[in-house]
């Protein structure tokens, strides 16, 4: 389920999956979180790239709703653009066409390089627990209704603590936050398969 929107059908979590795995709009989505709203032009400068590749793939992340002209900027062919709000649920993959889920695996793949990158970053910037870079491991029992609902207060606490870009306080910082929660690997627990 994507917040927010309507249920997306497994055409559109495909194309969406494709769309975040171009490199290209990845990058234009990256800047549009860092610095709000571009235009092709602008954009094609910052990226390296021409305008009309640049409004090419503007158009197209608009399409999927990940992006919105601001109308109050736009004048003529010069049309501005910003980021909107966003958050996807991945289904389960079962339940996914052989297309759906390789365009999933595809952008998996890429986030887990991010990702990887990320955690390396994070204990290198490391100043202590009152620093900027956070690093936590824990382990602990749960049942499955406790990670549902420890989930679900994790994404309050994220809504509670974070901020919209446009409505930050003046001293607030981007802050990329990562969750992976998997049970011990001990082969099947009560019946149930939970690792190799």
């Amino acid at each position: 389920m994507t917040d927010g929107l309507p249920e997306m059908t497994s055409l559109e979590r495909t194309a969406l999956y494709k769309s975040l795995g171009n490199p290209l709009r990845r990058r234009i989505l990256e800047y549009l979180g860092r610095h709000g709203e571009a235009n092709s032009t602008v954009l094609a400068r910052e990226l390296g790239e021409s305008s009309g590749t640049t409004s090419y793939h503007l158009r197209k992340l608009a399409e999927q709703r990940l992006i919105e002209e601001i109308p109050e900027k736009s004048a003529g062919r010069e049309r501005w653009w910003r980021a909107l709000p966003f958050s996807h649920t991945t289904p389960d993959p079962a339940a996914m066409s052989p297309e759906e889920y390789a365009a999933a695996a595809r952008l998996a793949h890429l986030k887990i390089e991010f990702d990887t990158a990320l955690y390396r970053r994070a204990h290198e910037e490391y100043r202590g627990p009152d620093g900027w870079a956070q690093v936590q491991r824990h382990g602990t029992w749960m049942t499955r209704e406790d990670l549902l609902a420890f989930m679900e207060d994790y994404r309050a606490l994220l809504d509670r603590y974070g901020h919209r870009r446009e409505e930050a306080p003046q001293e607030a910082r981007p802050v990329l936050v990562r969750l992976y929660a998997v049970p011990e690997p001990v082969g099947e627990w009560n019946g149930e398969p939970t690792g190799p």
